[in-house]
């Protein structure tokens, strides 16, 4: 006779809840992981991309007023295009050598865009959403035509 045990060595249909219930837990991170820095790259190439058409257009404007004036529309449109807060970007331009006008003939031009990326599906709860960002930044140079003014 055999001795009865009191517990059984049967699993049946264990696996399948096991292998759901890693794979959700597994999953649910990665996926959450592709789309925040896809919404990062997204931010960042939007940034590099405005910082690089900004400095060009200021570079090869006949004056000062049409530079400023395609520095807007440029940053309009890259901010309308990347979807980009266009209240979350600072544009800090400069121009090396220091003291020099900006921008001036000769000199070159530094163009810095700067946002903070929102993480997706965080709440507003706490002011979560203000604390859940990225700092995204661009510099690029450009160097002003010696011509530059002169009509």
């Amino acid at each position: 006779m055999r001795p009865q045990r009191a517990w059984t060595d049967e699993d049946t249909g264990a696996a399948a809840l096991e292998f759901i219930l890693v794979g959700l837990v597994l999953l649910v991170p990665v996926v959450y992981l592709i789309v925040a820095l896809g919404s990062i790259q997204a931010h960042a190439l939007g940034v590099e991309a405005g910082s690089r058409h900004i400095a060009r257009a200021i570079a090869t404007a006949p004056d000062a007023a049409t530079a400023d004036a395609r520095a807007r529309e440029i940053l309009a449109s890259v901010t309308q295009e990347y979807g980009i807060d266009p209240g979350a970007v600072q544009v800090s331009v400069g121009c090396r050598p220091a003291g020099a006008a900006c921008p001036s003939a000769g000199a070159t031009l530094l163009v810095t865009l700067t946002t903070a990326v929102p993480l997706p599906l965080v709440p507003p709860v706490l002011d979560l959403d203000r604390v859940a960002r990225v700092p995204v930044e661009a510099v690029t140079a450009q160097k002003v035509s010696r011509f530059w003014g002169t009509g």
